[in-house]
């Protein structure tokens, strides 16, 4: 089942409770009250799906909070979160569901991100990635309003990144002609040649998309990580022909 299906199924829905569960639970109410039915033929869900459902209701909840910030859902936004996560044309209205109710329910955008990060605490590669989401909605018209940025870095520090690693992750999801790649690797531009070399490595360690999948990045998703896999490649190739390193 993909993980669509897993979501709008209400699978993991009745095990994962706070607001993320809350939210699920207003759209798939029904199947979730027929998987405490004693009838029900649901297993109960694997701490592997809640972690996927989870993280995918973070993006959808935190995407739907996150279009209020600047007062407006632009179409190359929405288009842009239908094609990064390969949603269903079959699903598409329930996701919407969830996008819509996310967007006027009166929960805070800080409780979810909350929720998510203490589902994710030793796993900050995840939750990077799902801040790349937001950061890939956000720039899908051509330009990161202020309003999404403040929005964006007050996610990040809920995540728990500190300000060094947010600008690390903004300059990773920026035009490559424009960004500087020592701040994709996080290093200062009067590093070393090895400590240059370990950034990346460290980088590519924890960005690949076999290491996110294990640790809950469900596979509809993947293209995020191969998206800033290059990023961090680019990235270090410049700095490579700049220093001449071999």
């Amino acid at each position: 089942m993909s993980i669509w299906g897993k979501v709008i199924g209400g699978v993991a829905g009745f095990a994962l409770g706070g607001p993320l569960g809350a939210l699920l639970g207003a759209v798939a109410g029904h199947a979730i009250d027929k998987a405490h039915g004693g009838g029900s033929s649901l297993a109960r869900p694997s701490r592997e799906e809640q972690r996927q459902v989870a993280f995918t209701l973070a993006v959808i909840a935190l995407g739907a909070k996150m279009a209020k910030a600047d007062g407006r859902v632009t179409h190359d936004e929405v288009q842009a979160f239908k094609e990064l996560f390969h949603i269903p044309a079959h699903e598409m209205s329930n996701v919407a569901k969830i996008f819509d109710r996310a967007k006027t329910s009166t929960a805070g955008y800080e409780m979810y991100a909350a929720q998510v990060a203490k589902m994710f605490p030793h796993e900050p590669a995840v939750l990077e990635e799902l801040l790349g989401g937001l950061f890939h909605i956000a720039k899908a018209d051509g330009v990161v309003h202020p309003a999404e940025m403040a929005y964006l870095r007050n996610v990040s520090d809920i995540f728990g990144f500190d300000r060094h690693a947010f600008e690390r992750i903004t300059a990773s999801h920026s035009a490559p002609d424009q960004v500087d790649p020592y701040e994709v690797l996080g290093v200062s531009r009067e590093a070393r040649d090895d400590e240059v070399k370990s950034a990346y490595r460290k980088l590519i360690h924890e960005n690949h998309p076999d290491k996110l999948m294990a640790q809950g990045l469900p596979q509809e998703f993947i293209d995020l990580a191969n998206e800033k896999m290059s990023a961090i490649n680019a990235a270090y190739d410049k700095i490579k022909k700049v220093r001449d390193m071999k």
